[in-house]
């Protein structure tokens, strides 16, 4: 034993790289190193003699850790040191001009509106974009021949004229969520995401996004839904916005109506945005036709329900001052660079 660890000492004072180094371990403490061999035999001798030479053995095998940690330790320090003196970055360089990415202006409008529809305690509810006639017009109060389909004419797929499309309103969403509640009890949801309808000009796109809510309680009433509507439209617009209602007509609601809010630009005054009346309508909005609750499961005696929706597109022009819906689809990114250091709100 005295002979192994001179032994040890020798080999690890002449190691000269890390290679050795892990060779010289294999060397003592692999499967069939010194060290490990050594260990074998304590089975072969009395009781007095594995005491001693279990003491003896530990000894040696930490003198190895220890003695190659401290030249595993001083390798790599020399390694490190060589990298760095090999990879230097010279830092008089001008640097390299990284391109970033924004959110993109639907996507700031998106989320600030479920940020404050979730404060209001709803719960954000998606839906697909292929749609059924069904769910799109005919749980909605609108038959096959109703007239008011005319208003949504959107993009049926290919054989399929009679049974599938592109939805024309998020409202088929809320036509799942009230058929997905299988006990018929309250509910309150807002349904953002994409609609389609054959319009395309400077205020109308084929493709918009849409958010609509609902909410079905019992003693559900009117003034449950204006005090929803002024709350929102304030906190998003700002407190000193004006909101008005005026009657107006859809078959999924009843009463209907159109709500408009006072110019943002004018303060009500009258200019070239609003026309100027000193108003900008919004969003239309009503209470839930007791035919829509009935064909999706509810209790209309028992029920009421309010609803409203609007183009997110519309407050993102308002918000951001885009003149032409168009270049929010145009994905051109001069258009889009314009809001990479826009200030959240």
């Amino acid at each position: 034993m005295e002979n192994i660890i001179e032994s040890i000492k020798k080999d690890l004072e002449n190691v000269i790289n890390l290679s050795d180094l892990n060779e010289l371990k294999v060397k003592y403490l692999g499967k069939k190193g010194i060290i490990t061999e050594l260990q074998q035999q304590i089975k072969d001798l009395d009781v007095e003699q594995k005491k001693e030479f279990g003491i003896k053995l530990n000894e040696i095998r930490t003198l190895f850790n220890d003695l190659f940690s401290v030249k595993q330790e001083i390798f790599e320090t020399a390694l490190i040191n060589l990298k760095l003196q090999q990879e230097s970055i010279d830092i008089s360089l001008p640097e390299t001009v990284v391109k970033t990415g924004s959110k993109h202006p639907m996507t700031r409008i998106q989320e600030q509106f479920e940020d404050l529809f979730v404060s209001m305690g709803y719960t954000v509810y998606d839906g697909p974009e292929i749609e059924t006639d069904e769910n799109c017009f005919q749980k909605l109060n609108l038959c096959k021949g109703h007239p008011a389909r005319d208003a949504q004419d959107t993009f049926y797929l290919e054989n399929e004229v009679e049974n599938y499309l592109l939805r024309s309103q998020t409202s088929t969403a809320q036509v799942r969520a009230m058929e997905e509640n299988i006990e018929k009890g309250p509910l309150k949801i807002v349904c953002p995401g994409k609609v389609y309808r054959r319009d395309e000009d400077a205020t109308h796109s084929h493709q918009f996004a849409q958010i609509e809510g609902l909410v079905i309680d019992e003693n559900i009433s009117m003034a449950d839904l204006k005090g929803t509507l002024e709350l929102f439209l304030k906190k998003f617009l700002g407190e000193k916005t004006e909101v008005r209602f005026r009657p107006s007509f859809f078959p999924f609601t009843e009463p209907s109506v159109e709500v408009d809010v006072t110019c943002f630009k004018c303060g009500g005054k009258g200019c070239s945005l609003c026309k100027q009346t000193g108003w900008i309508e919004v969003l239309g909005a009503g209470m839930v036709h007791p035919n829509v609750l009935e064909m999706s499961g509810y209790d209309s005696n028992k029920y009421q329900a309010f609803a409203f929706g609007t183009g997110m597109d519309r407050f993102a022009m308002f918000k951001y001052g885009i003149t032409d819906i168009r270049t929010i689809y145009g994905n051109d990114i001069r258009f889009l660079n314009q809001f990479n250091r826009r200030d959240e709100d």
